[in-house]
């Protein structure tokens, strides 16, 4: 009987104000049940995992974002301009800039694979990811942080080379050389990692699924699963220490015999130029390794230290050396740092000249 008056209510033309508060009720009603039955089937879903963010910090998300997005943004620009400026000037088509975009590429890869689901979380709440979505977000973000470590190997490398054995440079580092070494540190990198978002996926899972992170990390969705991750454990810990460890030794021990040579020149000038074709590598080491490590041994050792600590860490790591690289290399590198004053002046500020 009410559903006979409402009708008739509805359709009495004198009634307008009445229908149009049914037509309201209706349509929340019809998207009231569509977020019921869309929630629904995340949480029925096996399959949807929950990335929480940054717990414990939930209601200043929005203004985490704030920094979060500048760095995001500030680090794509200045490494496409690195990228086009080297593209652009022949006079820059050398091993050393070859090597310094294959940098840039690794960067961008980095942050891009992070930034825009963590955005997601922090503005809309959008904090579901599939299980092929997650394995997919791991498998591409540590490919691209092996492949970054074997190309600052290349680096030190180069710079070894060029300070300890400069007439014979152009002949051992040749571009298409550097462009092999750079294949090659991929493909170690996806031998390497493959095997743990392949074990991953096989393995089954409880029924928390909730990861208090803002990205898809290798331990925190291991530590869901119900099955044996003991492989998983060392794996990562082999990774760490023969990969990450003989990167970090190969680097130490270019650096080392650089600094044997530098003292061998007499001159305090050469001495200066030498070491200032280093710095800018030294720094960018600085800036990965630091935070990289203390980040890995705070989440398998630091039981005491609070979660958004780690979780802030292991974000600083992926987005401020990024931001910090086309910077640091602009400044120190003076065929760069001149092409981009000139294209950023004249092609931005000053368009007549």
């Amino acid at each position: 009987m009410n559903h006979i008056v409402c009708y008739q209510a509805y359709k009495t033309p004198h009634n307008v104000s009445l229908r149009r508060h049914l037509e309201i009720v209706e349509r929340n009603q019809r998207c009231h049940d569509f977020m019921a039955a869309f929630n629904l089937t995340l949480a029925s879903d096996p399959s949807t995992f929950i990335l929480v963010g940054i717990p414990g910090l939930e209601a200043a998300h929005v203004w985490i974002s704030i920094p979060f997005c500048g760095c995001y943004l500030i680090g794509l620009l200045g490494n496409f301009l690195v990228l086009f400026i080297v593209g652009k000037e022949q006079t820059l088509h050398q091993p050393m800039y070859l090597l310094l975009c294959m940098l840039a590429f690794a960067d961008i890869a980095m942050s891009s694979s992070v930034v825009p689901k963590a955005v997601f979380i922090f503005w809309f709440n959008l904090n579901g990811i599939t299980l092929a979505g997650c394995l997919t977000q791991m498998f591409f973000l540590n490919t691209v942080t092996v492949t970054q470590s074997a190309v600052l190997v290349a680096m030190a490398f180069d710079r070894y080379v060029a300070i300890c054995n400069p007439l014979r440079y152009t002949i051992i580092l040749s571009n298409a050389r550097v462009a092999k070494l750079g294949l090659i540190g991929l493909i170690r990198a996806l031998v390497i990692i493959l095997p743990t978002p392949l074990l991953l996926s096989r393995l089954p899972f409880c029924d928390n699924r909730i990861i208090p992170q803002t990205y898809c990390e290798n331990m925190a969705v291991a530590k869901l699963t119900c099955g044996d991750i003991s492989f998983i454990r060392v794996h990562g810990l082999v990774i760490m220490v023969l990969v990450v460890g003989l990167d970090l030794t190969l680097i130490a021990l270019s650096y080392g015999l650089i600094i044997r040579a530098v003292l061998r020149i007499s001159s305090k000038k050469a001495h200066l130029k030498a070491l200032n074709t280093c710095t800018a590598h030294l720094c960018v080491m600085l800036l990965y390794c630091t935070p990289s490590l203390f980040s890995e041994m705070t989440h398998r050792f630091g039981q005491g230290i609070a979660p958004h600590v780690h979780i802030i860490l292991a974000n600083v790591y992926l987005l401020v050396p990024s931001m910090l690289n086309p910077i640091i290399y602009g400044v120190k590198t003076k065929d760069l740092r001149d092409k981009m004053v000139q294209y950023i002046w004249r092609r931005g500020l000053c368009p007549s000249l």
